[in-house]
């Protein structure tokens, strides 16, 4: 039993390939837009790899990444092998009992439960058609401008727009609705949604739907096999939304803030 530092995509790609549907952020963040500001501890037992957890430090607050594979037992293993090298504040994705097995070292600050969310049916994104706008650097100070109504508390990295896989809608002259990706890797082939928002006035009117629709189709059309996304387990708007979008539940897990106690 042994935690190591691993450095081979290959071998983090075939851990993961398992499950892309549950992994297509640890799977995106293999390309080389994200890698450089990835760290990957795995866990093994007689020689075989059992778990991978990966911190993503490009954020002020890093992000830890711990959705378990069975046996969970693994993970928990990992963690309290490496947690006295893990930065002193963390945001966590990770599944629930490993979050509680951090709070030995952290306290826990917040913590919501969250889905990811895989498109299963690209047959259902056929009921939307609506016209959008491929959003550029060019845009920016619009698109910063739009998110500090639309949704003020996003993650939004304004060099993701480099991706080219960013789109709006525009009502009256400005953006109403937007819809990107948190990771985008025609490689790994899969794709994240992130950072989808829509002007509170203009809300209910399937504006998000639209855009997320057109973009799965240019994501498709990219060779990206594996769409997915995260979502609050108890937005039931948003799980209804996506749900007509043709996504389904592909694990539950965690956000949660944490500050090292020790």
């Amino acid at each position: 039993m042994a935690v190591v530092n691993l450095s081979s995509k290959d071998e983090i790609a075939a851990f993961f390939g398992h499950n892309p549907r549950a992994h297509v952020y640890e799977l995106g963040d293999l390309d080389d837009f994200d890698w450089p500001h990835t760290r990957w501890f795995g866990w093994e037992e007689g020689g075989a790899l059992e778990q991978i957890a990966l911190v993503y430090s490009e954020p002020a607050v890093p992000v830890l990444i711990a959705i378990a594979e069975e046996p969970i037992t693994a993970m928990h293993s990992l963690l309290r092998s490496v947690a006295h090298t893990l930065p002193p504040r963390l945001y966590v994705h990770a599944t629930a009992s490993v979050v509680e097995t951090l709070a030995e070292r952290y306290a826990v600050e917040h913590a919501e439960p969250h889905l990811k969310l895989a498109l299963d049916h690209v047959d259902r994104l056929d009921v939307f058609d609506t016209d959008v706008d491929l959003l550029r650097a060019d845009d920016l100070g619009e698109i910063e401008l739009f998110y500090r109504t639309a949704y003020p508390g996003t993650w939004f990295v304004p060099r993701m727009l480099a991706t080219g896989r960013y789109v709006g809608i525009r009502r009256g002259g400005r953006l109403a609705c937007v819809a990107g990706v948190h990771v985008y890797s025609p490689e790994w082939r899969v794709a994240a949604l992130g950072n989808v928002a829509t002007l509170p006035e203009l809300r209910g009117q399937g504006l998000a739907q639209g855009a997320c629709a057109q973009l799965c189709r240019m994501l498709l059309a990219d060779g990206i096999k594996t769409i997915a996304l995260n979502v609050r387990s108890d937005n039931a708007a948003a799980l209804a939304a996506y749900a007509r979008l043709g996504f389904e539940p592909a694990a539950a897990y965690l956000e949660a803030s944490l500050m090292a106690t020790s």
